[in-house]
C-alpha cells in the first residue's frame, strides 16, 4: 500500500495537532513537547488544550477539543493517568484518529493502572483510534518538523528510523547521532505498546520511502505472531538491526514493570529473529556501531574484505576478529597483485591485509585503494591508518573522500589516534563514510553489513521438496491426548508418549507393559534379549534419578531381579508417584548409533520452540542444542542441525559410517507437524534418539499436554502461520480433467517461475502492468515464500507424464490476496495460463479466495484492473464487484466489493 494511503499517516504525517496538557509551567512534560513541536517549525496547525490557561506560550489555548472546531489528525496527551480515558473517549467522538500518549501510570504500576489501561484500550478500538504508548517518549519525525517528545535535542533528517521500548535509549541514540551527523527518518517511543505494537510500525517503515534502515530496541513482545511479520516482511526490503535487552530469566519482572511486555526465552527469541532474517546486536556500542554503517551511503552487495593500512598490527589485528566473527577474507586476484606490485614499494605485504609501509603516502594510498575497488573478488574496504612521520592523515582523508564518490563499494575509515585525526574524522562524517577509531569497531560495524547480506542470502534459498512423507494420524493423536486429559492428567507415561510419536510416524523402539515379574519374562522372551526395563510412570520424567531404569538385561533371573530392584527403589525414592508397571522394550541394535535428544518447548511469548542436540544422560553437562521455530521444511531442518556439534557426530568417523541425516531430518519434520497439529503439547523429549547408517529410532519419550480452547483458529498457538493443509481441495473440469487448488509453497518456485514465463506478454502486463520476461529473484521468493497469515496465493495444479513417464505438476493459475494495513480489506491479483483460460478455472480460483478472505474476518476485497482487460472486467462483474476509473491513471478500474 502506498505510504499516502496507510492507516498510520496522520500519525507520523499529522496536518494537524492538538496538545492536551500542554503547559507555561517550564521542565514539564506538557512545556516541552509544545515547545519543540514550536522551535521545530511544525509545518501543521498545533493547538494547545488545557482548561487551566487562555494562552500557552504565547499561543491560543483552548479548554476542550471541542473549542478547537477544526479536524485533528493527532493527539499527544500529557496529562495525569486518570484523565487519559476521558480524554481519548472526548477525541473518539471529536473523530481524532491517532494519538502519542505520554502519560505514565499504567500497567507499568499494577492492577490500578491496568485497569486504567483497559479503559482506553477498549474507548480506542470503539472509535478506531490508534496511539502510541502509554509511557512513551513521543515520536519524531524530522522530514514534516515533527517532535512530539520531551527530549530536549534535535534530530537531523536522515533515512534510519529508531523503534524502542525505552525513552532513555532514544535519548541516548539522539544525542550520539547529533555529534555524529547521522540522520532518522523517524524516532519512535512505543512505551507499554498497549495499542500499536513493532508489528504495526514496522508495516508502515517497511513502505515508508524515506525509510532506508530499520533499528529496533525490544525488550519484551506483546503480540508474536504480529511481530515475525513485520520483521519479515521489513527483512526482505530494508536491513533490519535487533538489539534486545533481558538475556536472562530473572529479569523478566523488571522488563514486566518497564514496557509490560512478556520477555520470553532468549534463544527462542533469537530463533524467531533468524526465521526473519534480520542482525541481531548485543550492547549500545553494537547498536551505534550498525546504525553508523546504516547511514552511510553504502548497501552490501557481498561480504568479501580486504584491509589496507600503513601498519601490519592494526590490519593483522582486523584479520583476526574478521576471521573470529565469519567475515570471509577477499583473495586478491592475480592481476590485483600484479597491479599492486608495479605501483608499491618491493616490501608491502604482498596479500590481505596489505602493508602499504609506514611512509605511506596520500598518493600511494590513492594507488593501493584505487586498485582493490577494480577487483572483482574484494566487496568492500577497511582503510587503516596510523599517524607516522611520513603520513598526512588529512590528506590520505581527502583522497579517500574523493575515490569514494566514484565507488559502489563499501569504504569504511579507521584513522587511529587522537589530536592528529580528529579533523579528517569530522571529513568522513560529513561524508557520510563509515569511520571507527579502532580496527576492532571497524569490523564489528562491517560485520552487521556482512550478516545482512548472508540473512539476504538465506532469505533467497528457495528450499526442496519436503518428499512424500506419510501423513500422520492426527485424530490419533487428539483421542491420546483427549484421553489422558479426560483422566485429570497432564504427564503421558512413555507408552502415551510413544504411541504419539508413532501416529506421526516417528520410529520408535517397540515398547509392552509388564505388571509382573513373570509378566517381564514372557515379553523379554518375546522381544529378544537383551531387553531395557523401565518404570512407566507419568510423575517420573527422568527415570534413572529413581532407579528406575535398567539396561542390557539378559537372561530370566536378571528380568526377576530388574523387575523387583526398580519397583522397590522407586517406592523408596518417589512413595507419591503413580506407577503402571514397568516397560520392556528390545535394546537398541545398532551398534554405530549416536545418541541425540529432539524436543518442544513451550515458550510464553513464540509458543512452540524445536530444540536439537546431543542426547542421552549427560545432555545438561554436554549443553549442545539449538533452537528453531516450527514450522520446518527440509533446509530449515537440516539448518538446525548444522548449529550443533551434534552434526560432526553424523559424519564418517574411522571405522563408524556416517549417519543416516536424511531420517533425522525427517524426524524433525515429524516434529514439527507435531508442534503444529497438537498444541496441547506444552513439552516433549525424546531422548535418546538412536541414528545410524540405517535410520533413527526413538529409544525414550515424554510428553506433557494441557488443555486447548482456542478451536476457531487451530494455529493461534503458532508464532508463525504453518502451511494451510485445510485449504487445498480437488476440483474437477467438464471434461474430466482433475485440478488441485492449494495454497503456494516455497518449493513451488520452479512451477511458478514456468508458469510466469509460459504466459503471453499480454497476459504478463495485464498481471503485472508493466513489460516483463520472467520473475526476478527477488520476486520469486516474494511470490512464493508468504506469510499466511497476512496473505494468501492460492494456486490451481494439474498433472501430466513427462518424457521419462513421471507425473509432473504444472501451475495453471494463481489468486492471490494480500491483507491491508488497515485489517479488515485486502487487495487481489488473478492470472491464468492462456492455454487454459475460459474454462472456469479464473472463476473457481476467485470464489475460493474471497471464501478465504471471507474466513479470516476480512471485509471486503479490493483490486486494480486495467482498463482494457475487459475479461477480467467481464469476470469481475460477475462476481459482484462494482467498478470505477482511478482518477490517478484513467487507465486503471479501481474494483472492490464486500465479503
Amino acid at each position: 500500500m502506498h505510504i499516502s494511503k496507510h492507516y498510520l499517516t496522520p500519525l507520523f504525517a499529522p496536518r494537524s495537532i492538538a496538545v492536551f496538557g500542554a503547559s507555561n509551567t517550564e521542565d514539564s512534560v506538557g512545556y516541552v513537547v509544545f515547545k519543540n513541536l514550536l522551535d521545530n517549525h511544525f509545518q501543521g496547525e498545533l493547538h494547545a488544550i488545557n482548561p487551566k490557561y487562555d494562552t500557552v506560550q504565547e499561543h491560543p489555548c483552548y479548554k476542550t477539543v471541542w473549542d478547537v472546531g477544526k479536524p485533528i489528525d493527532l493527539a499527544v496527551i500529557a496529562t495525569p493517568a486518570r484523565t487519559v480515558h476521558q480524554i481519548i473517549e472526548m477525541c473518539g467522538q471529536y473523530g481524532v484518529k491517532t494519538a502519542v500518549i505520554l502519560s505514565a501510570g499504567f500497567s507499568e504500576i499494577g492492577q490500578q493502572g491496568a485497569r486504567l489501561e483497559s479503559k482506553i484500550v477498549d474507548t480506542a478500538k470503539r472509535f478506531g483510534m490508534r496511539f502510541l504508548g502509554p509511557n512513551s517518549l513521543g515520536l519524531i519525525r524530522p522530514s514534516v518538523h515533527l517532535n512530539a517528545t520531551f527530549l530536549k535535542g534535535i534530530a537531523n533528517p536522515g533515512h534510519l528510523a529508531l523503534v524502542s521500548q525505552s525513552g532513555s535509549l532514544c535519548a541516548a541514540v539522539l544525542d550520539w547521532a547529533e555529534r555524529n551527523d547521522v540522520g532518522f527518518s523517524a524516532i519512535i517511543s512505543t512505551g507499554t505498546s498497549t495499542n500499536l505494537d513493532f508489528g504495526e510500525v514496522l508495516d508502515f517503515l517497511v513502505s515508508d520511502p524515506q525509510t532506508h534502515g530499520i533499528l529496533l530496541y525490544i525488550e519484551g513482545i506483546h503480540h508474536a505472531r504480529s511481530f515475525i511479520s513485520g520483521l519479515r516482511a521489513a527483512a526482505r526490503i530494508k536491513p533490519v538491526i535487533v538489539l534486545k535487552s533481558g538475556h536472562h530469566e530473572h529479569i523478566a519482572p523488571v522488563i514486566k514493570s518497564h514496557s509490560g511486555a512478556m520477555m520470553g526465552r532468549d534463544d527462542a527469541f533469537d530463533a524467531a529473529l533468524q526465521r526473519a532474517g534480520v542482525v541481531r546486536v548485543d550492547t549500545f556500542g553494537q547498536l551505534f556501531a550498525a546504525a553508523r554503517t546504516l547511514a552511510s551511503r553504502y548497501k552490501a552487495e557481498g561480504n568479501r574484505l580486504a584491509v589496507i593500512t600503513n601498519g601490519s598490527g592494526p590490519g593483522v589485528m582486523a584479520i583476526d576478529l574478521a576471521v573470529d566473527l565469519k567475515i570471509p577474507i577477499a583473495q586478491l586476484a592475480p592481476e590485483t597483485i600484479k597491479t599492486l606490485n608495479k605501483e608499491l614499494p618491493p616490501l608491502w605485504s604482498h596479500a590481505n591485509p596489505m602493508d602499504i609501509g609506514s611512509d605511506a603516502t596520500e598518493t600511494r594510498y590513492e594507488q593501493a585503494v584505487s586498485i582493490c575497488l577494480k577487483d572483482p573478488n574484494i566487496d568492500a574496504l577497511l582503510v587503516i591508518l596510523t599517524p607516522q612521520a611520513m603520513t598526512h592523515p588529512l590528506a590520505v582523508a581527502t583522497k579517500l573522500i574523493e575515490i569514494a564518490e566514484q565507488s559502489s563499494k563499501p569504504i569504511l575509515a579507521c584513522w587511529m589516534g587522537g589530536t592528529q585525526v580528529n579533523e579528517s574524522r569530522r571529513l568522513f562524517i560529513h561524508a557520510r563514510i563509515p569511520e571507527f577509531h579502532t580496527p576492532e569497531a571497524a569490523i564489528e560495524a562491517f560485520s552487521y553489513l556482512s550478516a545482512y547480506h548472508q540473512n539476504q542470502q538465506l532469505l533467497m534459498q528457495t528450499p526442496g521438496s519436503l518428499g512424500n512423507l506419510e501423513p500422520p494420524d492426527v485424530e490419533g493423536a487428539r483421542i491420546i491426548i483427549e484421553s489422558v486429559l479426560g483422566k485429570r492428567r497432564k504427564s503421558l507415561t512413555e507408552m502415551e508418549s510413544k504411541a504419539l510419536l508413532g501416529a506421526f510416524n516417528i520410529p520408535v523402539i517397540n515398547t509392552a507393559i509388564a505388571h509382573s515379574p513373570n509378566e517381564a519374562l514372557v515379553l523379554a522372551e518375546t522381544l529378544r534379549f537383551p531387553v531395557a526395563m523401565k518404570i512407566n510412570s507419568p510423575d517420573i520424567p527422568h527415570k534413572s534419578d529413581v532407579g528406575g531404569v535398567k539396561l542390557n538385561i539378559n537372561s530370566a533371573p536378571q528380568i526377576r531381579e530388574a523387575y523387583k530392584q526398580i519397583m522397590q527403589q522407586v517406592k523408596e525414592k518417589r512413595p507419591d508417584a503413580q506407577v503402571d508397571g514397568i516397560t520392556v522394550e528390545r535394546m537398541s541394535n545398532k551398534r554405530h548409533g549416536r545418541e541425540l535428544m529432539v524436543g518442544l518447548v513451550r515458550d510464553p511469548v513464540f509458543g512452540p520452540v524445536i530444540t536439537f542436540g546431543i542426547g542421552g544422560t549427560m545432555v545438561e553437562v554436554i549443553a549442545d542444542k539449538a533452537v528453531s521455530l516450527p514450522p520446518l521444511n527440509h533446509y530449515l531442518a537440516s539448518s538446525l542441525i548444522d548449529k550443533t556439534r551434534a552434526a560432526r557426530l553424523l559424519e564418517q568417523f574411522r571405522q563408524m559410517p556416517p549417519a543416516n541425516r536424511e531420517a533425522l531430518v525427517d524426524v524433525l519434520l515429524r516434529v514439527s507437524e507435531m508442534a503444529c497439529e497438537l498444541p496441547w503439547i506444552q513439552t516433549m523429549d525424546i531422548n535418546p534418539l538412536i541414528i545410524d547408517e540405517n535410520g533413527a529410532v526413538a529409544v525414550d519419550a515424554h510428553i506433557v499436554v494441557d488443555y486447548y480452547s482456542h478451536y476457531s483458529d487451530p494455529y493461534s498457538h503458532m508464532a508463525i502461520y504453518p502451511y494451510p493443509t485445510h485449504l487445498v481441495n480437488q476440483w474437477q473440469l467438464p471434461d474430466g480433467t482433475d485440478i488441485i487448488i492449494r495454497p503456494i509453497r516455497p518449493e513451488d518456485a520452479e512451477i511458478e517461475q514456468e508458469f510466469v514465463r509460459d504466459l503471453s506478454d499480454e497476459s504478463k502486463y495485464f498481471r503485472f502492468m508493466q513489460t516483463l520476461h520472467e520473475l526476478t529473484p527477488i520476486m520469486l521468493v516474494r511470490f512464493t515464500q508468504i506469510d499466511y497469515d497476512r496473505e494468501m496465493a492460492l494456486i490451481a495444479v494439474t498433472h501430466y507424464e513427462n518424457e521419462q513417464g513421471e507425473a509432473t505438476e504444472v501451475e495453471i493459475g494463481v489468486a492471490r490476496y494480500a491483507i491491508n494495513p488497515d485489517g479488515e480489506s485486502c487487495e487481489f491479483a488473478l492470472v491464468i495460463s492462456d492455454k487454459w483460460q475460459h474454462r472456469g478455472i479464473a472463476n473457481k480460483l476467485m470464489m475460493t479466495l474471497m471464501d478465504t478472505a471471507r474466513s479470516r474476518g476480512l471485509k471486503m476485497i479490493q483490486g486494480e484492473v486495467l482498463s482494457n482487460n475487459h475479461n477480467m472486467l467481464k469476470l469481475m462483474s460477475k462476481l459482484g464487484f462494482s467498478g470505477i476509473l482511478d482518477e490517478e491513471d484513467r487507465n486503471i478500474t479501481l474494483v472492490n466489493r464486500n465479503l
